[in-house]
Order: C-alpha cells, then sequence, then structure tokens
C-alpha cells in the first residue's frame, strides 16, 4: 500500500502575513533595532546614580561572608553569570535560587553573607516570599530593580536602581533591555571589584588553570619545550647528508647547531635542506650544516611565557615553527614548537 502524502494549502490571509513578516526582516530594519538598543543603553549609562553604585560595590567590596545573588526568571539567569564572574575573580559567591531557597536552601545563609536580588520590576513574588525568611538569617539584603517604586525597595537595606527607559521589545514587554543593563552593570561592578583587590594577572590564572585563559597566564615557556635527549643538535662541521635522521626523527623541523658547550651558533631547517638542494643539486654532498646554517635565529628565554614564545614565533618578517631556547651564557637548553604550544591548549 503506497505512502499517502498529505499537502494543506495555506490560506491567502496566512500567506500575505508572512510575507509581511519577511518584507520586515531586512538590513535597515535590523540596524534600526540596534541603533534603538544602543540608545536604550545610552539612556541607563548617562542616568545612572554613580554614589549609589559605589555604595554598592563598597559593600561587596567589604563583605565578611559571601556574596550570594538570586533572581526570578531572566533576571536570575543574569544574577547566576555575576555571582560566576565574581567567582572566578576569587571572590567568594554564589546563586541561591529563591524557590529552592524556601524548600532548604537559605540553610546556606549566615549573618556575616550578602544577599542581592536582581529584579526588573522588584515585586516578584518569589523573591518578596524569600526576604522575611533571609532576614531572619541576618542577612544584609540589596535590591537591583528598574521600575520604582517596588515591593523590593521596601524591604532591603540597601537599593540601586536601573535606569530603563523601556525594552527593546515592541510591546515593551520581553525583557532584553533591562537583562541587558543588568548584565552591564554587574560585569562592570566586578571589574571594579578585581581593581580594588589588586587581583594580579599570576591570581586570575590560578583561578582559570584549564582553559586558554589560565594557560596562556600560567604556562611558561620552560614548561612546554623540548630538552635533552630530545633536542635535534649537530656541530657545524658536520655534513648536512650526515645529519638527515636527526634532522627528521625529533619531529621538530630543524637542527639546533651548537659548539662543545653547547652554545647556540645557529639553525638549520628542512626548508633549508630543500632550497640548498635545489641551488647546490649533487653538490650538497660536500656541504657543512655551518655553511648553511642561518646565524641569527630568533631565540627565547625559558622563563618567558609560553604565549610570548607563540607571538614571537608568528612576528614579521615570516613566521617560524619554533624557537631554540637559550640560557643567559646563550646555552642551549631546550626547543620550543608551534606544534607543541597548539596541543598544550594555547
Amino acid at each position: 500500500m503506497g505512502s499517502l502524502s498529505l499537502q494543506f494549502p495555506i490560506a491567502e490571509e496566512d500567506e500575505e502575513e508572512t510575507n509581511l513578516t519577511k518584507s520586515k526582516l531586512d538590513k535597515t530594519n535590523l540596524l534600526n533595532l540596534f541603533k534603538c538598543q544602543q540608545n536604550y543603553l545610552n539612556h541607563f549609562f548617562q542616568n545612572l546614580d554613580i554614589s549609589q553604585t559605589l555604595t554598592f560595590t563598597e559593600t561587596l567590596l567589604n563583605a565578611k561572608g559571601t556574596i550570594f545573588f538570586s533572581g526570578v526568571g531572566k533576571s536570575g539567569f543574569v544574577a547566576q553569570k555575576i555571582s560566576q564572574t565574581l567567582v572566578s575573580l576569587g571572590i567568594k559567591s554564589g546563586f541561591l535560587s529563591p524557590v529552592d531557597a524556601l524548600h532548604g536552601d537559605i540553610g546556606i545563609l549566615s549573618s556575616r553573607d550578602l544577599l542581592v536580588l536582581f529584579s526588573k520590576s522588584g515585586n516578584s513574588e518569589e523573591l518578596l516570599k524569600l526576604v522575611p525568611c533571609a532576614k531572619t538569617k541576618g542577612v544584609y539584603l540589596i535590591s537591583v530593580t528598574s521600575v520604582k517604586p517596588n515591593g523590593l525597595m521596601r524591604v532591603c537595606d540597601l537599593n540601586v536602581h536601573l535606569p530603563l527607559e523601556r525594552e527593546l521589545c515592541p510591546f515593551d514587554l520581553a525583557p532584553v533591555t533591562s537583562t541587558a543593563i543588568q548584565m552591564v552593570f554587574g560585569d562592570t561592578v566586578a571589574i571594579a571589584l578585581m581593581g580594588a583587590r589588586n587581583l594580579s594577572k599570576e591570581q586570575y590564572a590560578a583561578n582559570h588553570p584549564a582553559g586558554r585563559i589560565g594557560k596562556s597566564l600560567i604556562f611558561k615557556v620552560k614548561d612546554l619545550m623540548k630538552k635533552k635527549q630530545e633536542l635535534p643538535v649537530c656541530q657545524e662541521h658536520d655534513l648536512i647528508m650526515d645529519q638527515l635522521v636527526e634532522l627528521s626523527s625529533k619531529g621538530c623541523g630543524c637542527l639546533l647547531v651548537v659548539d662543545n658547550d653547547y652554545h647556540l651558533l645557529g639553525t638549520f631547517t628542512d626548508g633549508d635542506l630543500r632550497r640548498t638542494l635545489k641551488a647546490s643539486g649533487e653538490g650538497i654532498f660536500k656541504l657543512t650544516v655551518g655553511e648553511m646554517c642561518n646565524r641569527n635565529p630568533r631565540t627565547i628565554d625559558p622563563d618567558a611565557m609560553a604565549v610570548e614564545a607563540m607571538q614571537k614565533m608568528e612576528a614579521p618578517p615570516s613566521p617560524v615553527q619554533f624557537l631554540p631556547v637559550i640560557n643567559d651564557s646563550n646555552v642551549v637548553i631546550g626547543i620550543v614548537t608551534l606544534h607543541g604550544l597548539v596541543s598544550a591548549g594555547l
């Protein structure tokens, strides 16, 4: 029995509505939306009470316990993200779901803690129910809202108003501008706290050991370089053809030309080999590495950051695939390769 194919005709009214909707989505319309959002964000920047914001930031900076954030819906997502940002900066913080808090999670709060409540309207029922319970724990309460007056302002210890002209949504309902200013506000305060706490790059990296951020700030050349038996070394009087195994077996694409005390004299790459063979033909059998090597190669210190090594490899006039690692006496102690840096996640 054959399959039955059903086709449903589109009503003329629906087709016209679909075409009308599609006609509104064009470059000009999209650009106008971005410009409108920019204007709404500018309203926030131009009308934000900096004195109020400073008090809020100082309160977070001087917190003795944990800084908890809470919110409902989209504001809840923003609150959670800001909390995670503070944690990444080494600040004790956490997100407290207002619903879960009323079913046992409020037990995590203590009188040393702060609880920051994000809400556009300031009248979220879940947050208003949470307030009296948090107060019994002695928690310092802060509301961050955009509509005033509101319920949270009347019951919190500190209130921050985020000026909102309107939502970008044509119905002024979908929280797309209000959440944007919440995010900008929270992340900017986080960076202010970062500066006030004099957080160093090393401290920041220590909180991001697995990601590229941490690796670029933690790994040094000496952590990733090849050394000892892994080094493709030869001396300048060695014949090029006698060093082909050394050139290819160490996986570096080069030879490090050294003297008896391992002082770096130059480098010879597989590219040099191809160019020499093309230019000299059979004469390559009589040429030494020292005659054809690069006497002025790029090098790097073992204590340099690995990301600096990558930048040095990619620098003009032409990129290279490796850097000899030398100490203050120009003695070769290792080699770092682009492949090794990339494999390490840089």
